[in-house]
Order: structure tokens, then C-alpha cells, then sequence
């Protein structure tokens, strides 16, 4: 069972060697100090899905973006058209 365990980590995982400056390492070891973290590689997950999240958000944005800016003037009118409709049949729903 210990064997099937460590199987399904090790495919969760990769393990990986980096140089990094002393600052970086520094830095590293700092935040897994004050944070309490079980690791540095715990802490620089964080930090790459932090990133990765963020990177994704603003691409969410620009796509979004995109997508009112080409709409003509009456797509525009129409959708805040249905968006004056929704606020008057739902007025209790917006946050």
C-alpha cells in the first residue's frame, strides 16, 4: 500500500534542480520561516501558482476585453438592454 502511495506522489511530482542566487535562496528559506511551510519547494509552489493564476487572470481579461470591444454599437445597446432587465427582475441578486 506504501508502494501505491509513493507511486501516485511520485507521478504528481517531478523533481527538479535549479541555481538560484543567494538573495532568491535567502528569500526562500525567509518565507518558509514565517509561514511555517513543511518546505522551500512548498513555498516556491505557491509563488509559480501565484504567478501562473495571475498570468491566466489577465488573460481571461484581455480575452474578455476583446470580445465588448468587437461588438458593434447595437450588440452593445442590446446587451445593456438584458442587463437593465436583469436588474429590474432580479434586483436582490446583485452583489
Amino acid at each position: 500500500m506504501i508502494s501505491s502511495m509513493r507511486n501516485r506522489t511520485t507521478h504528481r511530482r517531478a523533481k527538479k534542480s535549479y541555481t538560484l542566487s543567494p538573495e532568491s535562496v535567502a528569500f526562500l528559506e525567509a518565507t518558509r520561516k514565517r509561514r511555517h511551510a513543511a518546505s522551500v519547494s512548498a513555498i516556491l509552489e505557491e509563488i509559480l501558482q501565484t504567478v501562473r493564476r495571475e498570468q491566466e487572470r489577465v488573460s481571461l481579461e484581455r480575452a474578455v476585453a476583446g470580445y465588448y470591444e468587437s461588438l458593434s454599437d447595437a450588440e452593445v445597446q442590446e446587451s445593456a438592454a438584458w442587463g437593465e432587465l436583469a436588474l429590474r427582475e432580479f434586483p436582490n441578486e446583485v452583489a
